[in-house]
């Protein structure tokens, strides 16, 4: 069995995540577990634990929109493997976040015991997926789109993702302690980047990485 020296895991639902840690702390007795419930908590984390052997990632954790964080940690993070704990369970949300970078797809119905299984797997260089996971062709259009989110520097993408909450100029200039001049030139490049024109056709851009709607909460 293998025993990680440090794995993240970012969720923000407090009785699953505290239920998962119960259950892994006592077979992985060796690890450090950092947790993250918001993305700027996420964003912090692996800065500050960029040596992580895994990242657990809830694909809807606040302010993740959609698969947008996950080709953003894999583009910055790289030498992270990723394993996606998601309420969602459809084949093409699995397919894409495989698509997008992840080393396993876990679906939150698993039971915890198939969750170890799972992340000694991945741990071990493999991937891991449901069995009921049928494998599907790529969205050319998605795949362009997720290419040029992972272009983005973090800086870019942080201000993108304050772009898609609503976010004046202005506000995020003093949220990022810069001049309004320097969230102009990035949104600029933010735009080049993504080849829109404006603020609107890059939140349009980025929402087709967006997951579909569970009609739930989760």
């Amino acid at each position: 069995m293998i025993q990680p020296e440090k794995i993240i895991i970012a969720d923000d639902h407090p009785l699953f995540r505290q239920a998962l840690l119960d259950t892994l702390k006592v077979k992985l007795t060796q690890t450090q577990w950092v947790e993250a419930q918001t993305i700027e908590e996420l964003e912090q984390q692996l800065i500050t634990h960029s040596d992580a052997d895994l990242l657990l990632l809830d694909l809807n954790i606040p302010g993740a929109h959609g698969f947008n964080t996950l080709i953003h940690v894999r583009n910055h993070y790289p030498q992270v493997p990723v394993v996606v704990v998601s309420a969602h369970e459809d084949q093409d949300t699995i397919a894409k976040a495989m698509e997008y970078g992840a080393s396993g797809f876990v679906p939150k119905s698993t039971p915890v015991e198939t969750i170890f299984a799972a992340i000694q797997q991945v741990l071990l260089g493999d991937i891991w997926l449901p069995e009921s996971f049928r494998l599907e062709s790529k969205n050319e259009d998605h795949t362009d789109i997720a290419e040029r989110v992972a272009s983005l520097t973090q800086q870019q993408y942080r201000i993108l993702m304050m772009f898609a909450q609503g976010m004046l100029n202005k506000q995020i200039a003093y949220d990022l302690e810069v001049s309004e001049a320097t969230i102009k030139a990035h949104a600029t490049a933010i735009f080049r980047k993504l080849n829109v024109r404006n603020r609107t056709q890059a939140v349009i851009a980025i929402g087709q990485l967006d997951l579909p709607e569970l009609g739930l909460d989760t």
